[in-house]
């Protein structure tokens, strides 16, 4: 899992504004209780990233590499998660309502009710 020590902190605003000028690489990015609603991150490295409690509703992660992040909490209703690695994913009591997940990578992930995906 996630170490304090490796994880950058970043605000909405400029993390909005790299990906905006084309910047993907977003690793272990600390974006706990992160308001991201209706936010288009399709095909960003989020790797080992902390969205723990974060508001992701509706957010665009299609093709997105989010292996190793925590996403417990989140709400992730009618997120796009199509063709996304969320290998290791921590999705403990996260909401998933209406998530497309279609063709994503689950391996190990930990799925909300705390079982994990094999």
């Amino acid at each position: 899992m996630l170490k304090d020590n490796k994880q950058k902190a970043m605000n909405i605003k400029e993390l909005l504004s790299r990906y905006a000028v084309g910047q993907r690489d977003f690793r272990d990015v600390n974006l706990i209780a992160a308001k991201l609603k209706n936010v288009n991150l399709s095909y960003a490295s989020l790797c080992g990233a902390d969205f723990r409690s974060a508001n992701l509703e509706n957010v665009n992660l299609t093709s997105a590499n989010l292996t190793g992040a925590n996403l417990s909490e989140a709400n992730l209703t009618g997120a796009n998660l199509t063709e996304a690695n969320l290998t290791k994913v921590n999705l403990t009591k996260a909401n998933l309502r209406d998530v497309n997940l279609n063709h994503a990578y689950l391996s190990g992930a930990i799925m909300p009710d705390g079982t994990i995906h094999s």
